[in-house]
């Protein structure tokens, strides 16, 4: 039976947006830009690098604003070459925000969904690059709200991020919002931990954990539309 939720939580990274091209393009855009030669191997280096620092982010270890001077003088301290770190990471956030390429489905089922469901992007991640890869996407119209770790001072899966996300999108009962994501640790055991319904996309098909509350499953955006109404 298909159920209607007045509130839907989409992640953006991996739910919505392709981040994986948006962060391809931007890393030897942004070596470029400054000057730098480029091996596709710093891709590698550059993402343990960011994936570790993250993670401290995640358990509330770190402040996004640590991890955006840090993860970049790690990186080029690694990599040996010269060039002011806080120019650098300026510029990779201008090119990231420039990545609004979309997942498939993403325009489709928003443009469905938002008709009988107000919609929200809850997102770790920096302002200045959701809010522009947002601005330079073609959903922008269909999200009514817009709850961004580094602005509120919470990350997913903390329950500080959830609070804060449900004041801002008008103090739903939980009831009401589905939270669809692609992360099970941040997405859908925070959500789950918060009390809320949760979708967890999953177009790998990954083996589901036994231990987690999964309210639905989807390998597909568009499948989306066999559980709403």
């Amino acid at each position: 039976m298909k159920k209607h939720y007045p509130w839907l939580w989409f992640d953006a990274d991996g739910t919505l947006f392709d981040f994986a091209r948006a962060e391809a393009q931007a890393l030897p855009n942004t070596f470029a830009a400054v000057g730098l030669p480029y091996e596709p191997a710093y891709m590698q280096t550059y993402q343990r690098i960011n994936h570790a620092l993250w993670a401290q982010v995640e358990r509330g270890e770190m402040t996004q604003s640590t991890l955006q001077a840090r993860r970049f003088e790690l990186l080029l301290e690694e990599l040996n070459l010269s060039t002011p770190a806080s120019q650098f990471g300026a510029t990779f956030v201008e090119q990231l925000g420039l990545g609004a390429q979309l997942l498939d489905g993403a325009h489709e089922i928003l443009n469905t969904l938002h008709k009988t469901s107000r919609i929200a992007i809850v997102t770790n991640g920096l302002t200045k690059v959701q809010t522009a890869r947002l601005a330079n996407s073609t959903i922008h119209q269909f999200v009514s709200a817009l709850i961004i770790s580094e602005e509120i001072g919470a990350a997913k899966p903390q329950a500080d991020f959830f609070r804060i996300a449900s004041a801002r999108t008008a103090g739903p009962p939980k009831e009401h919002v589905l939270m669809v994501g692609d992360m099970l640790h941040t997405d859908i055991r925070g959500g789950a931990d918060y009390g809320l319904d949760t979708c967890w996309f999953n177009p790998k098909s990954a083996e589901r954990p036994d231990d987690l509350p999964i309210t639905y499953e989807i390998k597909h955006l568009v499948d989306l539309l066999e559980i709403l109404e």
